[in-house]
């Protein structure tokens, strides 16, 4: 009989985890056969271990990881798929935002011979601006990094254990880790769902949270920065260059003259500022450089606790 592990990332989420399982234990948990829950706890600063460590006591199929410190949560999701013990694991967010049959269809799709099984929001109860955001991300990401990309994205997803295990090979760290899912290939299926608005507890996924992913997503997956800042450094020379021959031709046959300060610091302070734009854009691909040839690990674990 194959096993199916469940993977929680946990960040401040007291409020929702017995909720969470409570649903999951109402909806599918007799249905699965065999099965095991992985909450991973990302540093949280209130009282979710307690409660994760409550849960276990209720089910023997639970286990409860808790990380040294918060690395965030895609580390914290490679961290629960290096724990979990299943033929094949998904991802499930505890915000209550995703119903829990949801893992049922990813798994009925697995069994059908599918290594990788994507869950795609068809629909989602936000705000239009978070909307707008999210369109524009995917949107981006479409067009300059993965073609395949769904309009609606996607967070959650099923993978077999051969792609579990191509993941933790990979070891990439400022990187998304729903492109490397869909990166690696394999056989795989998708899945719509209907994304629930947030109504318990708040949403620790922060503006400069988001910042990153799109920065960690431009960097780990496209040239198109790079190739950015080759075409706008050849489009200003190019301007510039024109600019210098019209202002030379209208001196010599209009006795135009030629005006100095103003015109000069904006050429200066414009050229400066693309220059500090490539700088940084060249920065973000060393330190990642750097970052990789560290070779810290993306997680620590501080302490995991099975029923055994």
């Amino acid at each position: 009989m194959s096993k199916l592990s469940i993977v929680v990332p946990v960040y401040y989420n007291s409020d929702t985890l017995e909720m969470l399982y409570d649903d999951m234990k109402e909806k599918i948990l007799g249905k699965l056969g065999d099965y095991e829950i992985v909450f991973v706890d990302d540093g949280s600063g209130d009282n979710s271990w307690e409660i994760m460590n409550k849960i276990a006591e209720r089910d023997k199929n639970v286990v409860c990881t808790r990380l040294s410190r918060n690395f965030g949560e895609h580390s914290a999701i490679l961290a629960g798929l290096s724990v979990c013990t299943g033929d094949c694991a998904v991802t499930k967010q505890a915000d209550l935002q995703e119903d829990s049959t949801l893992i049922l269809e990813l798994y009925e799709k697995w069994k059908e011979g599918n290594k990788v099984v994507l869950a795609i929001r068809a629909e989602r109860d936000e705000g239009a601006v978070k909307k707008f955001f999210a369109g524009m991300y995917y949107w981006l990401v479409r067009k300059t990094i993965n073609k395949d990309m769904p309009q609606g994205g996607c967070d959650c997803y099923l993978l077999d254990r051969q792609a579990i295990e191509v993941i933790q090979r990979m070891d990439e760290k400022n990187s998304s880790l729903t492109l490397q899912v869909m990166w690696i290939g394999f056989k795989s299926a998708k899945v719509y769902f209907h994304r629930k608005d947030r109504t318990v507890g708040k949403s620790r996924w922060t503006f400069a949270k988001k910042y990153k992913l799109v920065v960690d997503s431009m960097m780990s997956f496209s040239y198109f920065p790079i190739r950015a800042i080759s075409l706008i450094g050849g489009l200003v020379a190019l301007a510039s260059f024109i600019g210098i021959i019209g202002a030379i031709y209208e001196k010599l046959t209009v006795g135009t003259p030629i005006a100095g300060y103003a015109s000069l610091m904006c050429v200066i302070l414009f050229s400066t500022g693309l220059m500090m734009i490539t700088l940084g854009i060249l920065g973000e691909y060393l330190w990642r450089a750097l970052d990789a040839a560290r070779s810290r690990p993306p997680f620590i674990i501080d302490e995991v606790r099975k029923n055994d």
